[in-house]
This record gives structure tokens, sequence and C-alpha cells, in this order.
């Protein structure tokens, strides 16, 4: 048996199948815990077990969440456990309180840390000591940009744990083209939504103000003041945002120029048809995996200067980075790329190659197995790909469970 991982996500824990089914490969057994109902995983025959991180709340009822994750970690009995997402990122290892090697990665800081509301201001140091405590059982933490560790660093925030920057959960660039190959062609992408001949802005993800909506929706009168034909798609769910979603009614004010489509299955395609990526992200993200995907595309992009983002946008080589909730800076860059198609073009084409050597899948998956192997070297020597029952042979009983751990 080979070693058993365990990774805990949120609700789109789905997203990282590929980076699952990679891990597999290279001789994992691999458990899938999240908040989503599993259907996606069972498809790919991923073992999956349901669990509630309601990511609008917080208090007492996290205090049943950590129960059950501690709970299911003793029945699953995993080698080591992967945590991503904010809330599974404090729970498991507060849960698990080092009976079992944790790593968690930190894809972006969140609401917390990003809004100036009120409330996230107030909620900024219970996290900052949630995720303080939490260190002290983890094993590695994993960053995917360098902006985040800092912060960890300066706020102390890392205990004793160890600290790695490994860009994006990885995408795979000949699963997309292939995707992109099977889907319809832009022509039958635009022709299906009366777009023909217009100049397509495109943003994929939540409809939230954190996102940026609201700035890119400011943003539409000045854009088609110069550009008259341009249309702006907007990919995503709306309905699941609770406090955070952007209210319909601003988006409809703005028909037929704004095109709200919800989730969609075909996101490769979609993009295929678009001439710009646009992300106004107020959030500071990970490595926000839509722009892997348009890079992929080959579109050039206009995103806020955060962090992230500034990890695949090269200001003025790749795309634009502006100043988020910056309306006038927004348009102007979008008006400045739909004026100048060939250098728009131009500047698109330069991601494909970025995308493909600095955030591939094989090489993010490495870098992953490279990391477990080092956190289970206590346990196992050698290399990971090698079946257990040799590794027991050659280093005798392995180490007490979480469930055993407590006789």
């Amino acid at each position: 048996m080979n070693p058993h991982l365990v990774c805990v996500g949120g609700e789109d824990h789905r997203l990282r199948i590929p980076f699952l089914l990679a891990l597999r490969e290279r001789g994992f057994r691999v458990t899938a815990v999240s908040s989503d109902m599993g259907n996606a995983f069972s498809l790919h025959g991923i073992a999956h077990r349901r669990l509630g991180f309601d990511r609008f709340t917080s208090g007492g009822g996290e205090w049943g969440a950590l129960g059950a994750v501690r709970e299911l970690i003793a029945e699953l009995r995993p080698d080591i456990v992967q945590s991503f997402d904010t809330k599974p990122n404090l729970l498991t290892p507060l849960a698990v309180r080092g009976q079992v090697p944790v790593v968690r990665t930190i894809n972006g800081l969140g609401w917390t840390f990003s809004s100036l509301e009120p409330r996230a201001l107030a909620l900024r140091p219970i996290f900052c000591g949630l995720q303080g405590l939490a260190s002290l059982w983890t094993a590695m933490t994993v960053f995917q940009n360098r902006d985040d560790q800092v912060f960890f660093e300066r706020y102390r925030l890392l205990g004793h744990d160890k600290a790695r920057l490994i860009r994006s959960s990885g995408i795979d660039p000949k699963a997309f083209s292939t995707a992109r190959y099977r889907g319809p062609s832009a022509t039958t992408m635009r022709e299906s939504l009366g777009l023909q001949s217009a100049e397509i802005i495109i943003f994929v993800g939540r409809l939230t103000r954190q996102k940026g909506i609201p700035t890119l929706l400011k943003a539409v009168p000045r854009v088609l003041s110069e550009r008259p034909n341009a249309r702006f798609v907007l990919v995503g769910p709306q309905d699941s945002e609770g406090p955070f979603a952007v209210n319909r009614a601003d988006i409809d004010r703005h028909a037929p120029h704004v095109i709200a489509l919800g989730s969609r299955q075909d996101v490769p395609a979609l993009l295929g048809m678009a001439d710009l990526f646009a992300f106004p992200t107020q959030y500071r993200e990970g490595i926000p995996r839509v722009l892997l995907e348009a890079g992929l595309s080959g579109l050039p992009i206009v995103a806020s200067r955060m962090p992230g983002c500034n990890d695949v946008v090269e200001d003025g080589w790749n795309g634009y980075l502006v100043a988020p909730r910056d309306v006038d800076g927004f348009a102007s860059r979008i008006i400045e790329i739909l004026s100048d198609r060939a250098r728009g073009k131009i500047m698109g084409g330069r991601s494909v190659g970025l995308i493909r050597e600095r955030f591939s899948l094989s090489w993010v998956v490495d870098q992953y197995c490279e990391l477990y192997k080092t956190v289970l070297g206590a346990k196992y020597r050698g290399s990971l790909a090698r079946s257990a029952p040799a590794i027991l042979m050659e280093e005798g009983a392995r180490s007490p469970r979480l469930g055993e751990a407590r006789q």
C-alpha cells in the first residue's frame, strides 16, 4: 500500500482533481475531503468524504467542524494530510495536533486580510492568532506567492514549522488545449451568444464585490464611450455567494453590453472567443487559476495589482496591472488593448510560454512530491514512488497513526 494522503479543502476543491490525479500517478493513495458533494471526485475514482466548511460564518459552529475533522482523520488513518483554503488550513492542524504530519497551503489570505470593512478589520487579530496556533502543529506551510510568505514571516505566524514557495496548484497545458479543441469554435461560441463582431472582455470567477465586479461595471460606460462595440461577459456563480454577491440588478442595468452567464463547464471555449481578460479583484489571491487559463488562451490581461496577480502578469509585458478599485485605470487599459489589437495579441502570446514554464502541473506536483518526501522522512526513506511494503521492510514498523496514538 502506497502512502495515504488525505487532502482537505473547501467547496471548490474539485478544481484540484488534476493535482490529486497526478499525485496518485506518482504513487500516493489519495482521499479528498471537502464541502463539495463529491460527484466530480467519484467520476475520477478518487475517494471523497464530505465535511461542511461554511466560508460565510465564524464562531461556535467551527468547534463542531473541528471535532468532525478530528474524527474523520482518525477514521481515515492517513500517513500525511494536505490542506487548502482558509478554514481547512486552520481547522486541520488544530484537529490533528501533530499526530499526523500536516502540510497546509496558503492559497491567498482572503476576505479577512483584503477588505477594509469593520468586521474584517476586527477579525484580523483573531485569525492571526489562530494561524499562529495552527502553525504549532503544522509540519510545513506552502505559500503560492512571496507576498503571503512575507506577511506570515513579518507577523510571526509560522511558529516552528518550515515554509516553502510553490506557485499555484498547477495547470495541465495539454489537457486545457484538448478541452478547448474539443469545444465549440470561437465563431460558434460568438454566434450562440449573439456576439459575432463584438470586442469581448471576459471575466471568470465568483460574481462578488471582493472580486471587483462593481469596479468592472463602473468601467463599462467609459469603455463604451470609445469602443462602442465592446461587450463584457461575466462567467461564474452568483447565487451561492451569500452576503458578498453582486446585486443582479446592478448587472442587468448594463444590458445588453454586459452578459452574465453563470457557472459554465466550457470555460476554455469561452476564453477562446474573447479578446481580453479582465480581473479587477480586491482579494489577496494565491495564484488565480483563471489567470493561468487566460494566459494559456493567449489573452492579454488587465488585472489588479494584488498578491497573486502580479505573479502572473508583468505590467506592460503580457498585460497591465491596475490599482484595485481604480475604475478609470481599468477602463483606460482595456481601451488601450482594444485599440491596438496587434499589440494585444503579442502581449497575450507571451503568457502562453510563461504559464507552461512556471505553472505547469507536472512541475508543481514534482515540488509537492519532494516536499512530502521530506515531511515523511522520519517514517519513510527513499523514493515515494516505491511501494509501502518495500519501505516498511527497510524502516520497520510505522509510527502510530492518529487513532492508535490515543491508546
